[in-house]
C-alpha cells in the first residue's frame, strides 16, 4: 500500500508510525518543509516542498492565520500535483491539518483515504479562552469572531476527511460533534522501555557540578518558557520555594520563544520578564541554585527527569505535553495543575499531587509535601508509571492501535 504523510515538521507526530508502516511492508512517502532535498529517513522517502514568494497585499488581521494556511495548502497542492504527474497515487494520506497543508489534497487524489491528526479545535468559551485573568482579551466579543475564522481551516478539511485521530480525549472533545464522531482517541505513545526509573542517574550542570538522586532536585520544563505553561506562576513561587528548601537545586528547561499564546512586549522575552520580576526577592546565594538550561539533548532531559525529586508541570486547558507523561514513565513525582488535560491522566493523591493553576503558595506547599516524604514520592511515582505503562505505552498500546486505525482508514488489514 502507498501511504503519503504530510507534516511541515516531519516526522512530528508520525515519528514512530511512519517507520512502523515501512516495516510492515508499505511504501511511505512524506512531504515536508523540513528538508532541502529528497532524503530517506527510516525507510520513508522524504520530499521537500517550497512556499513561493507572495505578492505584498493588505490582509485583515483576523485572516492572517488563514492566509498562511492557504499559502501552505497551495504549496503542498502544487507539490502533490507534481508527484501525481510522476504516476504516484497514494492509497492513504495521513496529515496534520493544523498548518493547512492537507487542504487541497483530495482535489489531487480524490480516491485516497484521508486521515487527519486532530490536535485542537479552537473554542471561544471559558476555560479555553479567558482562562488567565492576567492575559484576557481586550475585546472578548471580537475575539470569538477571530477564533471562528481561525477554525475555517478545520471546516474546509474535515468534510473531506475519512477519519481523525487525537492523542487525548480532552483534545478530541474540543471538536464539534460532526467532527468528533470521526475521531479515535489514541495517544502517540511513550517508550516506557527506554523511559524507566534509574537510581544511578546523574546530571552535569553547565559549571561542571554533577547532580545525583542524593541531591534535592526540583525540575520545571516548557518547550518555551511562557504563561500558557505556567512559567509566570512557577517564577512567582520561586522566591518562597528557595527560602523553604535551602538545599534544593532548581533546573529549568525551555527556550526563549513563544509556542502558544501572546507574544511578549517588543524586544523582550517572557523568560526575562519574570526573572526581572522576582530577582530582587532572591539573594545571590539562592539565585545560584537556579539553573536555566535552555533546550537540552534528549538523553540529558531524560536523565534530569530520572533524578528529579519533584517535577512541576503547569498548563492552561490546552494540549497535554509529552514531558508530563515522560516524567510519569520514569517514575517521577509530580506536582501539576488541576486543569482538564492533566486530570485526564493524573489523579490527585494517587499518581501525583494537583494544585490550582494560579495558586503559587499552594504550589510551594505541595512541592514541600513531596520533598518531605520519600515514601509519598515513591508511591506516587510508581503509580504514575503504572498508568503510563498500562495505557500510553508506545509498543504495547500506542503504536498497535495507530496501526489498527490506519488499517481501518484504508479499509483493509495492514
Amino acid at each position: 500500500m502507498k501511504i503519503l504523510v504530510i507534516h511541515q515538521n516531519f516526522p512530528g507526530q508520525y515519528k514512530h508510525l511512519a517507520p512502523a508502516l515501512v516495516r510492515a511492508g508499505h511504501e511511505v512517502t512524506a512531504l515536508t518543509l523540513r528538508v532541502e532535498k529528497p532524503v530517506v529517513w527510516n525507510g520513508v522517502r522524504v520530499i521537500p516542498y517550497k512556499i513561493g514568494t507572495k505578492a505584498k497585499q493588505q490582509t485583515h488581521p483576523w485572516v492572517l492565520d488563514f492566509d498562511s494556511k492557504v499559502t501552505r495548502g497551495e504549496a503542498c497542492f502544487r507539490a502533490a500535483r507534481a508527484l501525481r504527474e510522476t504516476g504516484y497515487t497514494p492509497d492513504v494520506i495521513l496529515a496534520h491539518p493544523g498548518w493547512g497543508e492537507s487542504m487541497f489534497l483530495k482535489d489531487v487524489w480524490p480516491g485516497a483515504r484521508l486521515g487527519l491528526y486532530c490536535e485542537l479545535y479552537h473554542l471561544a468559551e471559558y476555560p479555553h479562552t479567558q482562562f488567565d485573568p492576567e492575559f484576557t482579551s481586550k475585546d472578548p466579543e471580537a475575539d470569538k469572531l477571530r477564533l471562528r475564522l481561525k477554525n475555517l481551516n478545520n471546516h474546509l478539511q474535515f468534510p473531506f476527511a475519512d477519519a481523525g485521530i487525537s492523542p487525548t480525549a480532552f483534545q478530541a472533545d474540543t471538536f464539534p460533534p460532526e467532527f468528533r464522531d470521526k475521531i479515535s482517541v489514541i495517544h502517540d505513545g511513550i517508550d516506557t522501555d527506554a523511559l524507566q526509573p534509574r537510581p544511578g542517574a546523574t546530571f552535569t550542570l553547565p559549571g561542571g557540578r554533577v547532580l545525583s538522586r542524593e541531591d534535592e532536585v526540583i525540575t520545571f520544563v516548557n518547550r518555551n518558557l511562557e504563561p500558557y505553561r505556567g512559567y509566570h506562576v512557577f517564577m512567582r513561587a520561586l522566591p518562597e520555594l528557595l527560602r523553604r528548601r535551602p538545599g534544593a537545586e532548581i533546573l529549568v528547561v525551555g527556550g526563549d520563544g513563544v509556542s502558544y499564546g501572546a507574544q511578549p512586549p517588543a524586544g523582550k522575552t517572557w523568560k526575562q520578564i519574570y526573572i526581572d520580576e522576582v530577582r530582587g526577592q532572591i539573594s545571590d546565594a539562592d539565585w545560584a541554585r537556579v539553573h536555566f538550561l535552555g533546550r537540552i539533548p534528549y538523553d540529558r532531559f531524560v536523565a534530569m527527569l530520572q533524578l528529579s525529586r519533584a517535577h512541576i508541570y503547569l498548563t492552561y486547558p490546552f494540549v497535554l505535553s509529552w514531558s508530563m507523561l515522560e516524567t510519569m514513565s520514569v517514575g517521577g513525582a509530580l506536582v501539576a495543575s488541576a486543569t482538564a488535560p492533566v486530570q485526564e491522566v493524573l489523579t490527585d493523591g494517587e499518581t501525583g499531587l494537583l494544585v490550582d493553576f494560579f495558586d503559587g503558595a499552594g504550589l510551594v506547599d505541595r512541592v514541600e509535601e513531596l520533598l518531605e516524604d520519600e515514601g509519598l514520592r515513591q508511591r506516587l511515582g510508581a503509580a504514575a508509571r503504572e498508568v503510563v505503562v498500562g495505557g500510553y505505552d508506545l509498543k504495547r498500546h500506542g503504536l498497535p492501535r495507530q496501526m489498527d486505525w490506519v488499517a481501518t482508514l484504508a479499509g483493509h488489514p495492514l
